[in-house]
């Protein structure tokens, strides 16, 4: 019999045969020199506890979603998949829900849910408190989505997009910074909003 350290495979190893997997069943080319090397730095990155992206998409996203899990934790970011996992129809407001409540609880920092549209999915994710999603189609409206609205879950539409337009509205969304200033007012009366019926339950 073997020693254990001959038999058994490393962690490394099984995730780096997972992530190959991953990639035939979705049928991914990746482009060296597209795939960025280190994770974006700033307010996307400060060490909050917490600091993982969640992503969730039902089948209509589900392709998408697997690339951009793949080419998130190339960059080096955390990941945790939320489902789902084939192309069998499901509904989207499970996943999206599984996605906003990681995020609201604090066990991640960002999370990114995929659909069709986009629509459905950010719709639900901000019924969860503390939540604020938005669907964003292109660079600036991912730029405007962190700097002025402080959002921490970003909506994609898989049938509206290419992959290589998803990953740059991805990328954009997680490097900028929230603007704050007269925005943080802005963002407190949305806050208000969400407590008011909060308490009176309508």
């Amino acid at each position: 019999m073997l020693p254990p350290t001959e038999t058994q495979v490393s962690d490394d190893l099984e995730r780096e045969v997972r992530e190959l997997v991953r990639r035939v069943i979705a049928g991914l080319v990746e482009a060296p020199d597209a795939v960025p090397t280190s994770v974006p730095s700033g307010d996307a990155r400060d060490g909050a506890v917490g600091d993982v992206i969640a992503i969730g998409a039902d089948h209509g996203g589900y392709a998408l979603k697997e690339r951009l899990v793949f080419r998130l934790r190339e960059a080096g970011w955390e990941v945790r998949d939320c489902g789902t996992d084939g192309t069998d129809a499901v509904d989207y407001p499970d996943f999206a829900h599984a996605v906003a409540r990681l995020v609201a609880d604090g066990t991640c920092r960002w999370g990114i849910v995929v659909d069709g549209a986009g629509l459905g999915s950010a719709i639900v994710a901000n019924k969860v408190p503390g939540v604020r999603a938005a669907t964003c189609h292109d660079i600036s409206t991912a730029r405007n989505a962190r700097e002025h609205n402080h959002t921490n879950v970003l909506a994609l539409g898989a049938g509206l997009l290419g992959d290589a337009l998803a990953w740059q509205i991805v990328e954009e969304w997680l490097a900028t910074p929230w603007g704050g200033g007269r925005h943080a007012r802005r963002v407190r009366k949305i806050d208000d909003v969400e407590r008011l019926y909060a308490r009176t339950g309508r």
